[in-house]
């Protein structure tokens, strides 16, 4: 006999036939949660946590997620104009010089997107030299350092840029403060490749500073020659409080221009707002290493929303959904609106789902591709079981 509830329903995402395990229990192995009721009690002393979750237990954590629910979505949300751009040059690229195709780092942060260019031909390194000499090589939406630049010029790379337009205006400014006799404070986090590039544009007149703490340690030769920096993705009330530290600390301090700032992430972060405003849980769709996706999720949890960052639907847990009726959903600046779609799918296999949306701002901008890459068309390709993540 198959799982089933005394009502004789079966939980969404168990399927009708399985393999047969021990008693009353569920198999580890991830997607086997099925098994065939062979006899046992629920509460046999031989049961352990470590033997895994029993049916009885799984179906009852699915009955306390069932119900009907409200699915407000945030707009905008899912791919910027930035990713989008750097998307279609990575298969432009392949469609103009065919596979390989070399992307220093990934094209963006998302494993979906990153998987998706792989199979088509991509292939992602962490550093130049392990791309041949003279290869097609595509720089990532984050931006690279001129060492970087210099390198792949040494090995006669074939590179075609696809840093975003807004990342590039960050660069610029590094280099217009720091040709002024400035010292440049980039606000940002250690270790992302979008901040290790700006970085590296002035790097003897450029400091990194995180939180409060790093603006209360600044040293710098002039007081009055300071400007400060933002990595894009940055939560907006994250940064402010560090620029107003910074304001006291050197009230002459300057920063960028209002149109340098990311506007993908400023309208992301308002609709979160919005979100965790009016619902009970806010499921924000993105990678771990994407710091946008990231941000949304720690600035619901900042406005006291539980939060929760997932790849997809399959990470959603049902324990997050117990008693939680309105639930927004929301995407990074790098992932797929597909997945929003699989999430609200998701939902309402637990039950009935309403949906509306809260919009904070229409976006429109486009930016043009690289020159060498205008006019190429991506060829059309046949479904897959696999198909590509559209934007």
């Amino acid at each position: 006999m198959a799982a089933t509830t005394a009502d004789g329903m079966r939980p969404q995402g168990l399927p009708p036939a399985a393999e047969i395990t021990a008693p009353g229990r569920l198999p580890d192995a991830p997607g086997a949660l099925v098994c065939v009721l062979t006899g046992g009690a629920a509460g046999d002393a031989e049961r352990t946590a470590e033997a895994g979750p029993t049916v009885e237990s799984v179906i009852a954590r699915w009955r306390a997620a069932r119900a009907a629910r409200r699915v407000i979505l945030a707009a905008p949300r899912s791919f910027c104009a930035g990713v989008d751009r750097a998307i279609e040059i990575v298969e432009r690229a392949l469609a103009l010089h065919r596979a390989p195709v070399y992307v220093r780092k990934q094209i963006v942060h998302n494993r979906h997107v990153v998987a998706d260019l792989a199979a088509r031909g991509a292939v992602f390194v962490d550093e130049l030299d392990e791309v041949p000499p003279g290869a097609v090589t595509v720089f990532s939406a984050h931006g690279v350092s001129p060492a970087v630049r210099a390198a792949a010029a040494e090995r006669d790379l074939r590179v075609i840029d696809a840093t975003c337009p807004l990342v590039t205006k960050v660069h610029s400014e590094v280099r217009r403060f720091a040709g002024r006799g400035d010292t440049v404070v980039l606000i940002g986090h250690a270790g992302h490749e979008e901040v290790e590039g700006t970085l590296g544009e002035a790097p003897e007149r450029t400091v990194l500073v995180e939180n409060l703490q790093d603006v209360a340690r600044l040293d710098v030769p002039d007081g009055a020659r300071v400007s400060y920096l933002m990595q894009t993705t940055l939560a907006a009330d994250e940064a402010a409080d560090v620029v107003a530290a910074l304001s006291d600390r050197f009230p002459e301090v300057t920063g960028p221009d209002s149109d340098d700032i990311c506007y993908a992430s400023t309208n992301r972060q308002r609709a979160v707002v919005e979100l965790a405003r009016l619902a009970d849980l806010v499921l924000v769709i993105g990678s771990a290493n994407s710091s946008n996706s990231v941000r949304l999720v720690e600035l619901a949890e900042r406005l006291g929303t539980q939060a929760r960052l997932i790849d997809g639907a399959s990470e959603i847990d049902l324990d997050w959904l117990d008693g939680r009726h309105v639930v927004g959903v929301t995407a990074g600046a790098s992932a797929p609106e597909a997945r929003v779609e699989e999430v609200i799918e998701h939902l309402a296999e637990l039950g009935p789902v309403s949906r509306s949306e809260v919009r904070v701002a229409v976006e429109t901008v486009d930016f043009l591709l690289p020159k060498e890459l205008r006019g190429t068309d991506v060829p059309h390709e046949p479904e897959s079981e696999a198909p590509h993540e559209h934007r």
